[in-house]
């Protein structure tokens, strides 16, 4: 009798904790704010216009309530939300709470001042690439050279078997290394990058090796564009996003329906000397995490590879395929 007393105490315990969360618009908000991405308790501070004090007793009590969960970026920690519980004691409401959550509409200056953390991160990305460009690959070669994933990389691409007159699309190509074989493999190909310096790179390799199928465009991938393809590469690119999970929607959006997406990425790490090192902006990504964002983002996963290096990383390769046609697309008739 003790037990189950103690059981029921432990379960009103859960629920008073999960009420209270909910029970402060302003942590709904961040409950809002923190559906596809992570913030730091500075630039949460920065967003919703208070107190780091403030903030930090608000994400206390959410954290209390299972609701929200830490990552650590190398020696900086972030706030995300909590992923899912198996079904147990009040996970009904929990769902239910964060499904009313999810239909909220931030206020236009909370997502004026989210949009000013993601500017800030990507001009930090931007700065790097400006001042580096020369010594990258170089620096890359620390972590993860293409050479060591190469061949697996080609092996799932080649998998695909992409039709003769199929288009890739290459978001971030940094000096174009992975451009000859993209270009051997499809009838067109377009790289996308938004570093002048890094795209001069890319565009020195294509011409030394005449890759005349390949267009080099200075643009942000992330923008409004007409840009699609049948396999969209994202190589080693999605950690220098500011806003990884709605960086991989939108570039999904650029699929085309029935084709691919390929991503490498490494797995989560924590050498943060990545960040000086390769202007990395987030230590890696777990499997979980990315594929949940890919069903996020309307794809569906396929097959994968991982690959252990001898410095202790380890390299995630994916493929993700669109069923449905992707955002700003077209739909035809069969």
């Amino acid at each position: 009798m003790r037990v189950s007393t103690l059981h029921r105490d432990d379960d009103c315990d859960e629920l008073a904790a999960l009420c209270k969360a909910g029970g402060d618009p302003l942590r709904l908000k961040v409950l809002r704010a923190l559906a596809s991405d992570s913030f730091g308790v500075l630039e949460l501070a920065q967003i919703f216009a208070i107190g780091q004090s403030g903030i930090s007793h608000h994400l206390k009590v959410l954290a209390q309530a299972g609701l929200v969960a830490t990552r650590r970026e190398g020696n900086a920690i972030f706030y995300r939300r909590a992923l899912p519980a198996a079904a147990g004691f009040a996970g009904t409401l929990r769902a239910a709470l964060l499904a009313e959550v999810d239909a909220l509409e931030l206020e236009a200056a909370i997502r004026a001042r989210v949009a000013e953390v993601h500017a800030q991160r990507a001009a930090v990305s931007r700065d790097f690439f400006s001042r580096m460009a020369d010594k990258f690959q170089a620096q890359q070669d620390l972590i993860a050279g293409l050479p060591q994933y190469r061949d697996s990389l080609l092996a799932l691409l080649d998998a695909q078997a992409f039709a003769d007159s199929a288009c890739a699309l290459e978001v971030g190509p940094g000096d174009g290394a992975l451009l000859p074989e993209l270009a051997r493999r499809f009838a067109r190909v377009t790289a996308l990058d938004n570093s002048p310096a890094m795209l001069e790179l890319a565009r020195q390799r294509c011409a030394r090796e005449f890759l005349e199928n390949v267009e080099l465009k200075l643009a942000d991938a992330l923008q409004e564009s007409p840009d699609s393809a049948d396999c969209v590469v994202l190589n080693m690119v999605l950690h220098h996003f500011a806003a990884p999970a709605e960086a991989l929607q939108r570039l999904a959006g650029r699929v085309k329906r029935g084709g691919s997406l390929l991503l490498t990425e490494l797995c989560r790490h924590d050498q943060d000397w990545a960040r000086e090192a390769c202007g990395d902006l987030w230590l890696g990504f777990d499997q979980d995490e990315l594929a949940r964002w890919a069903a996020q983002a309307g794809l569906e996963p396929g097959d994968s590879l991982y690959i252990g290096l001898r410095n202790g990383f380890q390299i995630q390769i994916r493929h993700f395929a669109r069923i449905t046609a992707g955002a700003g697309e077209r739909q035809q008739t069969p």
